[in-house]
């Protein structure tokens, strides 16, 4: 029986397996930060170990970092401290810090992958949820606990057990207008939250092999709003072509050797899966959530579903998701007026997101009663963005460039939605609080965030899409 692409890769870095026990597998790399990092360091501390492989694991500041004036001191307090123990950390245990200053530094997620650090056929973990990010290149990638950060730092290995495999096939073309975001949100909002619960899932059909890294990329990362462990895209010539040349990509032999590798890595015909779905790409359009978690998500032009039509036990949380959004059973989300638009994070936040974004808005200008940020995923986007011009054009549109930062994301910096407003957010999650205090949020695609910023509302972005200037 031939293997899965997971079971492929999963195997290759067991070091120890016995029945009823967890695996114990190796890690090629492990990314932290400043979040889920201090408490593993005092725990080695405490033990007088060593970081095992310090070269293996790779530290930058992303989530407590302001994305303004990010050569002045930190002003929240808690913040500063969370930044300054990681780099002290660092310097203690001989770990390599991108931290604020550094050319390098960014979003884990992203800087990963445009580093080339992230390439196909590796075992990758990080104290952080969307860690699965890098299983758009055909790799293992999972976000791991603090106490299994400090067990990778002694080890460079993990307890791990073998999760269930799943297919999600999307096949068939895009229309107008419908991204990478997009597919994802319409997948969680037809398998719902927990729908991927034990899975590793692996996305294949020709609409996801059409896509660029960047959208693989977005996929990949939503895969744990399904409640999925992780998810992965099997490589191919997109993959090797954006890995290739990258600053720590293989180089020369080590290039010919590791591509040779790479082209073994994808699912064989008759490999089994513990579950297949499939879903048509024209089905899919642009999307938007309404209420308090990923897979409560509607097509634009649709209507959120009426109390009655959900799970009887999930009424109460469902009513009480509604009342927290402000919206009502039935209601369209057509003309919604909004507040604020978050274009970034991990999920949205590479130069492909900032171009077409760019493209939209040049020539168009915000509504005057919307804040609009849009902040790049890395140091290294931030000045790709400068040198192609796309910061003269946010500038003359409204829209507010910022420095490198998880930023409005996650209410744990000073980029904060104030409490009962509505941002337009192409994050991950929409939880209560999630962004700020009693912030609301609508999650979104750039494409569709950005028709929001300019129309002040939640639009149809396919109605500006057809307008004459832009055709």
């Amino acid at each position: 029986m031939g293997k899965t692409l997971f079971d492929k890769i999963w195997d290759a870095h067991v070091v120890s397996s016995k029945d009823g026990f967890p695996d114990i597998l190796y890690i090629d790399t492990h990314f932290i930060h400043e979040v889920t990092s201090p408490q593993a360091f005092d725990g080695l501390r405490k033990r007088g170990l060593p970081v095992f492989r310090p070269r293996q694991t790779v530290a930058t500041a992303d989530h407590n970092v302001p994305t303004v004036d990010q050569h002045l001191p930190i002003k929240e307090e808690l913040s500063r401290f969370q930044v300054d123990t990681l780099t002290r950390n660092c310097n203690e245990f001989g770990v390599e810090l991108y931290g604020l200053g550094h050319p390098f530094q960014g979003i884990v997620h992203v800087i990963g992958p445009e580093l080339g650090i992230t390439v196909p056929g590796n075992t990758y973990v990080c104290g952080d949820s969307h860690t699965s990010t890098h299983g758009a290149f055909g790799a293992i990638a999972f976000g791991i606990g603090t106490s299994q950060v400090e067990q990778v730092m002694a080890t460079q290995c993990l307890l791990q057990s073998r999760p269930k495999r799943m297919k999600i096939e999307v096949n068939g073309k895009l229309t107008t207008g419908v991204g990478a975001k997009d597919i994802i949100l319409y997948i969680i909002s037809k398998i719902s939250a927990a729908g991927g619960t034990g899975y590793f899932v692996e996305y294949a059909g020709e609409t996801i092999r059409s896509l660029s890294m960047e959208g693989r990329m977005t996929i990949c990362n939503m895969s744990i709003e399904m409640g999925a462990r992780g998810g992965m895209i099997a490589p191919d010539d997109t993959t090797f072509n954006y890995v290739k040349d990258r600053e720590f990509a293989p180089k020369g032999e080590e290039w010919d050797k590791a591509l040779a590798y790479w082209k073994t890595l994808y699912s064989d015909i008759d490999a089994q899966f513990d579950k297949v779905l499939y879903f048509a790409a024209e089905d899919i359009e642009p999307m938007i959530t309404y209420g308090t978690n990923p897979g409560m998500g509607i097509g634009i032009t649709g209507h959120i579903p009426e109390t009655g039509a959900v799970e009887v036990h999930e009424q109460p949380s469902y009513k009480k998701a509604l009342n927290y959004m402000g919206l009502e059973d039935g209601q369209t989300l057509l003309d919604k007026p909004i507040d604020y638009v978050f274009i970034g994070s991990c999920t949205n936040s590479r130069i492909e997101d900032l171009r077409q974004v760019a493209e939209f808005v040049k020539g168009r200008t915000k509504a005057a009663h919307v804040t609009a940020w849009i902040v790049p995923g890395s140091k290294q986007v931030e000045q790709q963005a400068i040198r192609e011009g796309l910061d003269k054009v946010f500038e003359a549109s409204g829209f507010h460039l910022r420095e490198p930062g998880c930023s409005a994301c996650l209410g744990m910096n000073e980029d904060k939605i104030p409490a009962g407003k509505y941002c337009v957010s192409t994050s991950n999650r929409n939880f209560e609080g999630r962004q700020g205090p009693n912030a609301r949020t609508f999650l979104a695609s750039p494409l569709t965030a950005a028709a929001a910023a300019i129309t002040g509302r939640i639009t149809d972005v396919r109605e500006l899409l057809e307008e004459p200037e832009l055709i």
